[in-house]
């Protein structure tokens, strides 16, 4: 559906941008030339998203393996190319909207009004400012991470567990988008918090064909010291390679939770960390976790999908971590409220939540998946401490 909803809002986008530009285009190259450009450049859109596609859902792993520098080089082209049209064409119908004329015209002029001046400003400034920004979300914010240090609260904390160091991974994308220097270097921040327990909370890969061998490879690096654990998120579940990551995981010392528990002794406290597989909005939320919680124990919950919360809550679930949104991956900030994607389909975008005495924290993730592009909303390596609400 995403990407039905993404080629509609390309194609459109690029049809507007060719009438909104049509009468100089004519102007300059006469009609056949104006609609020759025209045709070249939804050409290049067509080719632009179909990359997209390959990229983020296609199961075509012999077709479209992966490509190294050079085929993520093409890769983040399609999405500043599929971006800033889309931008561009969004800018220019609100110009269009915001400069028509509200009173009836009056005599007609020689020469360009003032008005006039302004409004083709304004409409050249909407064609070239979302190019840049969407360079700018692909080649600098995409992989700018940041170390984020959160205070995870909790009530009638056990001393043996306050101040304990919780790393938190997830939504990491390896593969068109994110390539082995990239993850090398999250997993060296994680490693430089020295956390005494590292949490992975799924999405390791896109989609079928994604090199997840190589992303477990380099994931192995993670160290924390009671131990490395982690979740599975859905697109695992669109490559089908749950078994196969659980399996892999395990063998290098990385233990994939999956509707199980594993009590963490630590200081003379206990941890109970549960697990489960991506929780689907077609199906009831957390059926049977409640017979992992430990009774007498801090009970920690790892759930790629944050929805779950207010469920884990009811059942007694003293913190829940996940990802899954990726921080709605393209954020604007108006009036001290943000806007994005995410917050059309789930209330837990980033950051931390409370309902009654239990919380939830969901990262912004690693990588990106759809557009490789970051606006308002940084990857981020998270560093949980259990403090004492």
């Amino acid at each position: 559906m995403q990407s039905l909803l993404l080629a509609v809002v390309l194609v459109g986008g690029q049809i507007y941008l060719y009438r909104a530009l049509e009468p100089r285009l004519a102007a300059r190259l006469g009609r056949a030339g104006a609609r020759a450009v025209h045709w070249g450049l939804l050409g290049v859109q067509a080719v632009a998203l179909a990359i997209l596609s390959l990229d983020n859902n296609w199961p075509v792993a012999r077709l479209w393996p992966e490509a190294g520098p050079a085929g993520r080089i093409v890769s983040l082209a399609a999405g500043i190319w599929a971006a800033g049209w889309t931008g561009a064409a969004l800018l220019l119908l609100a110009c269009q909207w915001i400069s028509r004329p509200r009173r009836p015209a009056g005599p007609a002029s020689t020469g360009p009004t003032r008005r006039q001046m302004l409004v083709t400003a304004a409409r050249a400034a909407a064609v070239v400012t979302p190019f840049g920004l969407a360079s700018y979300g692909a080649l600098i914010t995409r992989s700018s991470f940041e170390l984020r240090e959160v205070p995870f609260p909790v009530p009638n904390l056990p001393a043996g567990l306050a101040g304990m160091r919780i790393a938190l991974l997830t939504d990491i994308h390896f593969g068109a988008y994110l390539g082995t220097p990239e993850l090398a270097r999250v997993v060296a921040m994680a490693n430089e918090t020295r956390p005494h327990l590292t949490l992975v909370t799924g999405d390791f890969i896109t989609r079928v064909g994604d090199p997840l061998d190589a992303c477990l490879a380099r994931v192995a690096g993670l160290r924390a010291e009671v131990g490395v654990f982690g979740c599975l998120g859905n697109h695992e579940v669109y490559a089908d390679c749950e078994d196969y990551a659980e399996r892999e995981c395990r063998r290098r010392g990385i233990e994939i939770l999956r509707k199980r528990a594993r009590l963490i002794e630590f200081n003379g406290a206990r941890l109970n960390l549960s697990g489960v597989d991506y929780q689907s909005q077609r199906r009831p939320y957390l059926r049977g976790a409640g017979r992992l919680l430990a009774p007498g124990s801090v009970n920690l919950l790892m759930s790629h999908n944050p929805d779950v919360f207010p469920v884990a809550a009811d059942l007694g679930y003293d913190l829940v971590v996940g990802g899954h949104t990726h921080g709605g991956q393209v954020t604007v900030e108006i009036l001290e409220q943000t806007l994005n994607v995410s917050r059309f389909f789930t209330p837990f975008v980033a950051g931390l939540y409370r309902r009654g005495a239990s919380a939830l924290y969901v990262s912004r993730g690693i990588g990106t998946i759809n557009l490789p592009l970051r606006l308002g909303a940084p990857p981020e390596v998270t560093l949980l401490r259990l403090t004492s609400a």
